[in-house]
């Protein structure tokens, strides 16, 4: 008897935002790949959802990328691809390390294009399946100390709005969404060395609640979701504040936090 169950692949799924991904659509039904850096994360993450197939690839490395990429492609019956993995860094982008900045984009960016790839050629022709990419509020703007997180993330976004217009003009159901959070409680600030102390209570999401909101814009068609009614707000005047008004304010800010 053919397996009918859906698949979804989530990348980056071992903490966080991805973690809150694998656990929701195991409940959802899901046959779970999970795909992290860390297989000891992986694995345990696997056992706790009652079993899951796991890869351990590090998404900046070209060996593990083809290999995640080819388990795609030699994944007819996908269902949902989760581009989650990412990470930031903190400093002017002349005085940080070269290799974050490299690798930032090969992750946020050439990861991000070749696994949708591999993954919508699947998709298109069956005529059923969705991509979430995960981009960030911080890709409406940008902001001194984060330039290349902001650049990749606002890639991320335009990317998949031109996805999302190929998809329609073509008419496919298959259906594709630039999830764009603010903060949220997670591992990703701590790695980056971020302190939340200076961040107000308030501005934190869950991530689970972050993921509700992403598969429920992904049933309504949205491509954009931006989950929290406050960060709605902060998108709404990124689009509506002239450019000179809005680079003034993050100057100052930034030369306040100095």
């Amino acid at each position: 008897m053919q397996n009918t169950r859906r698949v979804a692949l989530v990348t980056g799924a071992s903490s966080g935002i991805g973690e809150a991904f694998a656990r929701r659509l195991a409940r959802d039904g899901f046959e779970l790949i999970l795909v992290a850096r860390r297989p000891d994360l992986l694995e345990r993450l696997a056992r706790e959802l009652g079993g899951a197939e796991t890869l351990a690839a590090d998404l900046t490395v070209e060996e593990d990328l083809a290999r995640v990429e080819a388990r795609i492609a030699s994944a007819p019956q996908l269902e949902l691809l989760v581009n989650n993995a990412g990470f930031g860094t903190k400093g002017r982008f002349w005085e940080t390390p070269l290799d974050g900045q490299v690798r930032m984009h090969q992750l946020h960016v050439m990861a991000t294009l070749r696994l949708t790839r591999a993954a919508l050629a699947a998709m298109v022709p069956r005529g059923r399946g969705g991509v979430i990419n995960v981009s960030s509020v911080a890709g409406f703007g940008q902001s001194p100390g984060n330039v290349s997180y902001c650049a990749t993330k606002a890639w991320m976004t335009s990317f998949t709005e031109g996805l999302d217009l190929e998809l329609h003009a073509l008419g496919s159901p298959v259906r594709v969404q630039a999830l764009c959070p603010g903060f949220t409680v997670t591992g990703f600030h701590d790695t980056m060395g971020m302190s939340r102390e200076g961040i107000p209570a308030w501005l934190w999401m869950r991530a689970e609640d972050v993921v509700d909101a992403s598969l429920r814009g992904l049933q309504r068609g949205k491509l954009f979701v931006v989950p929290g009614a406050i960060y709605k707000m902060v998108v709404l005047l990124e689009k509506l504040a002239p450019r000179r008004l809005r680079s003034l304010a993050v100057v100052r800010a930034a030369r306040r936090t100095r």
